[in-house]
């Protein structure tokens, strides 16, 4: 859908907190199957769905082959977060990294082995 999302360069001026979230900032949109006391798990149901379908198989390419993002997201699940939590935080990292990239409009340098 053209339009849906505005270029990430549009937003290179902004701070990175106002970077499009993959997930939405208020609980407020977020489902749960709840009923009586059986409190079920929560799923999302607003946000940038465009923008979360585009950044899930790149940020699953990049926790497996960077050692960067796979630290990263170790130690998330380390700190007793779910795996699609850390996933998440993986995809958030990866788009705060292309925003910064086309801000400096440059390309990303590997490091040096």
């Amino acid at each position: 859908k053209h339009g849906a999302l505005p270029k990430l360069s549009d937003n290179a001026l902004r701070p990175t907190p106002s970077m499009p979230p993959c997930l939405p900032a208020s609980t407020r949109s977020m489902r749960a199957r709840d009923s009586g006391q059986h409190s079920g798990k929560r799923f999302i149901r607003a946000g940038r769905a465009h923008l979360r379908q585009a950044l899930y198989m790149p940020a699953l390419v990049a926790i497996r082959f960077n050692a960067d993002m796979k630290a990263k997201y170790q130690a998330l699940l380390a700190a007793g977060k779910p795996p699609k939590v850390a996933i998440i935080a993986a995809m958030r990292k990866l788009a705060i990294l292309a925003n910064a990239l086309l801000r400096e409009q440059r390309n990303r340098a590997p490091k040096a082995a």
